[in-house]
């Protein structure tokens, strides 16, 4: 037992210690696992690997940039209206607080505009900092963006070097066994990744469309950026929604214009809880509520928010492994859902296109 707790905290104390590196490592795991079928698809048709692996993350970075271009006017025009944001929310601040002082008394003699002057000086002051620490986020993701890129290239070029040297740990007469998990485990990211690929894009354009109708500036945007904060799960979406209404607060004199946004995403919220990621992504992973929640708790204790992301699957690929051990299958067993009745993908409720795309990927 002492041994046991004490290889626990050790991981702990690896994973929070190197973290700049297991952080880049463990994005590029999964999306290795996304890409190897698309290299595959290259090295059929010819290609040597490098140059199929090469392509196949080209390919998404071409995705990925066509996305942002997409989007880059609307977000120019959004930064561009920022600064009438931050006087906005300046300004019902100040109401707000001046609007206690006079029914509580706190401060004597607070005025609304010596208010609103004292919180331009301290935004004036703090800008500096601010600006030195989104220097210093923005240059810590794209390092860690690139290193997560050339890491991905080298899971494809060299796979198959890597899982001869993990078979070759085992014993002879459990390398087929071993092979076989190993096939689970990037079988349950792949599944994973495309399912929230899904979910992203389906709920992405339900969110557009609902802004569109309510009438919210840059609702593609808005409703991208609310789908694409759901990949935090649990979380995510309440984050999102959050975002989105207090854009249509600042931008509308109105209040039911913010109501009407937030019982919108609500509503979206319980479909896709109970109705869309059950289906499409909830039988991949086979993880219990209550181990989910644990985990994404402590990814967000150790690696932030990156953790929230990654923790998810990777127990998900902990417990395939579990499985493997008869001294490891109590842990299996506590993170799995046994009592739960799993449901598989209904590949009913998705349209056409979207089961030829899943199937292109896992295929």
């Amino acid at each position: 037992m002492f041994f046991a707790i004490a290889t626990i905290f050790a991981l702990f104390a690896i994973m929070v210690v190197a973290r700049p590196i297991l952080i880049p490592i463990s994005f590029a795991l999964l999306i290795s696992f996304i890409l190897l079928p698309l290299a595959n698809r290259f090295e059929k048709w010819g290609v040597n690997r490098m140059a199929a692996a090469l392509f196949a993350i080209l390919t998404i970075i071409l995705v990925l940039g066509g996305g942002i271009y997409l989007f880059s006017t609307q977000i120019y025009s959004i930064a561009r209206e920022f600064s009438q944001f931050q006087e906005k929310v300046i300004h019902i601040f100040a109401e707000a607080t001046a609007w206690l002082n006079s029914n509580m008394r706190v401060v004597p003699n607070l005025e609304k505009d010596e208010l609103m002057d004292q919180l331009k000086n301290w935004l004036s002051r703090s800008s500096g900092s601010f600006v030195q620490q989104t220097f210093s986020g923005s240059a810590g993701f794209v390092t860690g963006l690139i290193a997560a890129i050339i890491f991905t290239f080298l899971f494809l070029i060299y796979r198959a070097g890597f899982k001869q040297a993990i078979i070759l740990y085992f014993p002879e007469e459990k390398r087929e066994r071993a092979l076989i998990m190993l096939k689970s485990i990037q079988q349950v990211g792949q599944k994973y990744l495309v399912g929230v690929i899904l979910i992203v894009i389906i709920i992405g354009l339900i969110n557009s469309v609902a802004l569109l109708i309510i009438g919210i500036d840059y609702p593609f945007f808005f409703g991208f950026m609310a789908a694409i904060m759901a990949i935090i799960p649990y979380v995510g979406t309440t984050l999102g929604a959050t975002v989105v209404v207090s854009y249509s607060f600042m931008t509308n004199e109105s209040l039911w214009i913010p109501i009407v946004v937030m019982i919108t995403f609500w509503f979206i919220q319980l479909v896709e809880s109970n109705y869309l990621s059950p289906r499409i992504v909830g039988g991949t992973l086979k993880v219990n509520a209550l181990a989910a929640i644990i985990s994404i708790i402590v990814g967000a204790t150790i690696w932030g928010i990156a953790g929230m992301i990654l923790f998810l699957p990777i127990t998900a690929m902990l417990r395939v492994i579990c499985l493997e051990y008869d001294e490891l299958k109590p842990i299996a067993l506590f993170i799995g859902e046994q009592n739960v009745k799993e449901k598989s993908i209904d590949t009913k409720t998705l349209s056409k296109w979207g089961v030829k795309i899943k199937n292109w990927f896992l295929k």
